[in-house]
């Protein structure tokens, strides 16, 4: 049997037009996955598979939240991500692969969804794993980290050294005449 067998569509038998398959992502979902940045995290998909004659239209609707470190104050945090993908499978006389469109034969009786929807869940996570979370009723963050990094820098430290080089001087009143 293969992993993650309830992410796989049945093509065939499917009528042209819109369906909709919604499916709940765990952890054990990321266990198949060798290297998966998330290790934790629970998400919602709604996949809206759009059968027409000649392809289909995979759109991946994601959202959910998964366990983290706070970039900012190093707490840990469940970062909410979102993200809305779509992919292009079409018809061809063999499968193959290319960056925006999956190309499958006309006998291709099932298509699993993980691998996709696992890529499009890693393309959602940002860069810095940081969010609003002073919305929360009891945020998470390390007030301590947060503080540190807050109180002002001294006077003799090298960032405030620099503020005061005549060279950058020089180079603010340059960009206050153009």
């Amino acid at each position: 049997m293969e992993p993650l067998q309830e992410f796989t569509i049945p093509i065939e038998g499917l009528k042209d037009g819109m369906h909709q398959f919604d499916f709940q992502i765990d952890s054990h979902f990321f266990k198949h996955f060798e290297n998966t940045p998330i290790q934790e995290g629970n998400f919602a998909l709604s996949l809206y598979f759009d059968k027409r004659p000649d392809m289909l239209v995979l759109t991946f609707d994601i959202k959910g939240a998964f366990a983290t470190e706070c970039d900012r104050c190093l707490a840990a945090i469940q970062l909410p991500i979102k993200g809305n993908n779509q992919l292009l499978v079409k018809y061809a006389d063999e499968a193959a692969e290319d960056s925006e469109v999956i190309y499958i034969t006309r006998a291709t009786k099932m298509l699993n969804v993980a691998r996709y929807a696992y890529e499009y869940i890693c393309l959602a996570i940002p860069m810095v794993k940081v969010y609003n979370c002073k919305s929360e009723a009891t945020p998470p963050c390390n007030q301590e980290m947060l503080n540190y990094l807050d109180r002002n820098e001294p006077e003799d430290s090298p960032v405030n050294k620099a503020s005061e080089n005549p060279i950058w001087d020089a180079l603010k009143d340059f960009d206050q005449k153009s």
